[in-house]
């Protein structure tokens, strides 16, 4: 993270669109292993009727960033512009960057160490804590701190010929290929009538109504675990309906109510995929996981290439192609995740170590 918030401090000081890109690719790689390293720490400290709730925690972030993180850059470049004779988007960089450098100098105190080791609790802690996780069939370090794992190189080999961690990478990338749709929220509402701030102002019910179906979505998921792809595939049906809808229906106040269900499909399904995926894979060793759990987060982020260009200008207002897209990928992922439902209660998972 320290990295990270450098690399975003130094994108003050570009000064052409090559520099712009070439920064903007490092912070890219620096902040790449960031959600991957969380999702992970999550799976290690939790059993599996516990991680829906705790991934809905983490991913949180991003729903309050997207209702009120374009409000709070606003406020930002438009306070400190030309303050000591530096430009407003200037300072957003500086501000963000030493944002998380701070945070990533006092995160050591708050992240724990694997259960096993960690020095934050007294031996009959971690016992417990050890013991919990292997009742429920999930490996980490052994009591001892030594690494229950394999090499680096056959846990690479262990997770990319693991055909579930494949079929997974699949079914995330139609939720996460439909999250560039935030990017075009405040275009979008602008599209129903609204103008300027009051246009940025009204995305926030957009993210409002996500957290509040997401949070009691993901608790229900703990409380019944062996439900969660089907879950997944109802809400992924349900976003898929909406998009339909938003396709064919352009009077402002339904097309806003249906942006709403849009985002809340997307937001519900990612936690809900994501704690499928980490107990799904089967009892792999800590190395082996992890990987699995970078491929599935690495994997579903690509899809967001294609994202961008679903809702071109010329498209506007009906963005008919963005919103077929999106019907058609989120149907397609509600099938991916129905047939794992299936496929992975016929062939159940059988370690290879």
């Amino acid at each position: 993270m320290i990295l990270w918030g450098t690399v975003a401090t130094l994108m003050s000081l570009v000064k052409t669109p090559a520099q712009l890109l070439g920064m903007r690719f490092l912070l890219g790689v620096m902040e790449a292993g960031f959600s991957p390293a969380i999702l992970f720490i999550i799976s290690t400290w939790y059993r599996r009727k516990e991680q829906s709730k705790r991934f809905m925690t983490f991913l949180s972030a991003g729903i309050l960033s997207g209702a009120f993180g374009g409000i709070i850059a606003g406020a930002i470049v438009d306070s400190l512009d030309g303050a000591h004779g530096i430009e407003g988007w200037k300072w957003l960089f500086i501000v963000e960057g030493v944002s998380t450098i701070g945070c990533a100098l006092i995160a050591p105190f708050f992240l724990l160490d694997y259960p096993a080791t960690t020095k934050r609790l007294s031996p009959e802690q971690r016992a417990l804590a050890v013991a919990r996780l292997q009742a429920d069939g999930i490996t980490s370090r052994s009591a001892d701190g030594e690494v229950a794992s394999i090499s680096h190189w056959r846990a690479f080999v262990s997770a990319v010929s693991n055909w579930r961690v494949w079929w997974l990478c699949v079914g995330y990338m139609t939720i996460i290929g439909c999250y560039s749709l935030s990017y075009f929220n405040p275009t979008l509402v602008q599209g129903l009538g609204y103008k300027g701030s009051e246009a940025q102002y009204m995305t926030v019910p957009l993210y409002v109504v996500a957290f509040a179906i997401a949070v009691p979505t993901c608790i229900l998921a703990d409380r019944i675990p062996s439900c969660r792809p089907v879950m997944a595939m109802i809400v992924l049906m349900l976003g898929a309906l909406f998009c339909a809808l938003t396709a064919g229906i352009y009077a402002y106040i339904p097309r806003y109510v249906f942006l709403c269900f849009i985002n809340s499909a997307i937001w519900t399904a990612n936690p809900l995929a994501l704690s499928y995926a980490s107990v799904s894979l089967g009892p792999l060793d800590p190395e082996t996981r992890a990987i699995c759990l970078a491929m599935i987060n690495g994997m579903g982020n690509l899809a967001q290439i294609y994202g961008s260009y679903l809702f071109p200008a010329e498209d506007a207002p009906k963005y008919l192609v963005g919103f077929g897209t999106y019907a058609g990928l989120l149907t397609f992922g509600a099938a991916i995740y129905g047939t794992a439902w299936l496929l992975f209660r016929k062939f159940p998972f059988q370690s290879e170590h």
